[in-house]
């Protein structure tokens, strides 16, 4: 296994990690945690591309795993957000719907006469990266929050007002970032059905 494909492993063996400091409450300062292993597992995302590319390690184990790391880290942090009331589990849905239906033209591609691989698409890409800023954003608001909350002595007041920040309420924040997310998924999955229909084809 080359190295890009061990990052894309250790970005699935962060998720438990990380659903762990996002569910247990007694975890001192797990949000932090929780935050810090997120981005952690975000880099490694963006290394192996990289270094499959730059040093010609593009394989057709890692076009499979890369995609779906993605969606087994996006798909816990949403999931963990609903468990906090953070966001609404339609967004979840329609996220968790979009993964299974471009696995499912993944898998028909693979046992197509074909035998494709489809790689990641750019629609695709900028789900992910916005996806990913969207979780970092949320996450860091809440810690931020949590903190002005524990030292009442000011010490994010000029970030945090009244329950948010500069004046708007983190809820209203999250929302928008998950209604946009939750938009942008939905372009990305009908362009991708849209551009591989041949695979979901009826009459084949």
């Amino acid at each position: 296994m080359n190295l890009p494909n061990k990052l894309t492993v250790i970005r699935i063996a962060i998720v438990p990690f990380f659903v762990l400091f996002m569910c247990v409450s007694e975890i001192p300062l797990r949000f932090v945690w929780a935050l810090l292993l997120f981005i952690a597992a975000s880099v490694t995302d963006l290394l192996d591309g990289k270094l499959a590319r730059k040093y010609d390690l593009v394989t057709n184990f890692g076009k499979f795993l890369d995609p779906l790391a993605d969606k087994i880290l996006v798909a816990a942090a949403l999931v963990c957000f609903v468990e906090q009331g953070w966001t609404y589990s339609w967004v979840v849905i329609i996220v968790l719907l979009r993964e299974f239906m471009v696995s499912g033209i993944r898998l028909a591609a693979v046992s197509s006469a074909k035998t494709a691989v489809i790689p990641a698409s750019i629609w695709g890409k900028v789900k992910t990266v916005f996806t990913i800023i969207a979780i970092i954003a949320i996450l860091l608001m809440h810690i931020l929050m949590s903190l002005n909350v524990m030292y009442d002595a000011g010490t994010f007041s000029v970030l945090s007002t009244a329950g948010g920040f500069f004046g708007i309420p983190v809820q209203i924040i999250s929302d928008v970032l998950m209604y946009l997310t939750a938009a942008i998924t939905l372009i990305s999955g009908v362009k991708y059905l849209y551009d591989y229909r041949e695979y979901v084809d009826p009459k084949k």
